[in-house]
């Protein structure tokens, strides 16, 4: 069974339909790159996995459990860590204490098992220098990594990631990439909604196009980049006017 199946769902807002009886499965391993231009229902589709948007039609099932029922919702949740393109560390606590707050309340966690487990993520993702730090004190790449340290504190089994580069200087998503890259290296499974196409070659083992609310192309890197490029006009196009 896939961990994530989307099951023919519709997404509208008002009279703008942007995701149209759209499904696709989502399994264990492996990095999926979600890409495609503008409004097309890329982050919609990672809102909706989350339970953050609700659907018009269809179902998601994360690991057999609906996000149509609420009750389901915390451990969806749990299940499916996310990280947006806006971070919200609360300013009134340190690092330390912004990643073990959830796994304390949440997971019941002891506090000194929280505090090992935020250590060994701040090493992580290369900052364990600044668990003392104050959200006013870390730069943009620095927040993003804090963020994706904290969603791995609640043990996901998948991290959804929405645009997290795209406010960043290219130094700075560079940063954020290194621990991307490294995450997968650990099997760790990851959606990524991203206009970063140095990522996408580097680490998706999976490519979904998306144009206009559905599914253009699911394959591999390799095919993505390669034969569909070529053969498929609408993703030339779009490839071609992001300079790839």
């Amino acid at each position: 069974m896939a961990m994530i199946e989307v099951k023919n769902i519709t997404k509208s807002y008002g009279d703008l339909t942007v995701l149209k009886d759209f499904s696709v499965d989502f399994h264990h391993s492996g990095v999926t790159v979600i890409l495609g231009p503008s409004g097309t229902g890329k982050s919609t589709l990672l809102r909706c996995i989350n339970g953050l948007e609700k659907t018009n039609q269809g179902d998601i099932l994360v690991d057999g459990l609906s996000v149509n029922d609420k009750k389901n919702l915390k451990q969806i949740r749990m299940t499916c860590g996310m990280v947006f393109q806006h971070t919200v560390i609360f300013p009134h606590m340190n690092v330390l204490d912004n990643l073990i707050m959830s796994p304390m309340k949440l997971l019941k966690v002891p506090k000194g098992e929280a505090i090992d487990k935020a250590r060994f993520y701040l090493k992580k993702v290369g900052l364990e220098s600044k668990e003392k730090s104050m959200h006013n004190e870390l730069s943009g790449g620095e927040q993003q990594r804090i963020a994706i340290a904290r969603a791995l504190m609640m043990n996901p089994k998948a991290l959804l990631l929405d645009e997290i580069t795209s406010a960043l200087d290219p130094e700075m998503t560079r940063e954020v990439q290194n621990v991307l890259e490294s995450l997968a290296a650990d099997g760790v499974c990851m959606l990524c909604v991203t206009h970063e196409m140095s990522f996408a070659k580097d680490v998706a083992s999976r490519i979904i196009f998306l144009d206009g609310g559905r599914m253009v192309c699911d394959a591999s890197k390799e095919d993505f980049f390669g034969s569909i490029r070529q053969e498929n006009e609408r993703i030339h196009k779009f490839l071609s006017f992001i300079g790839e």
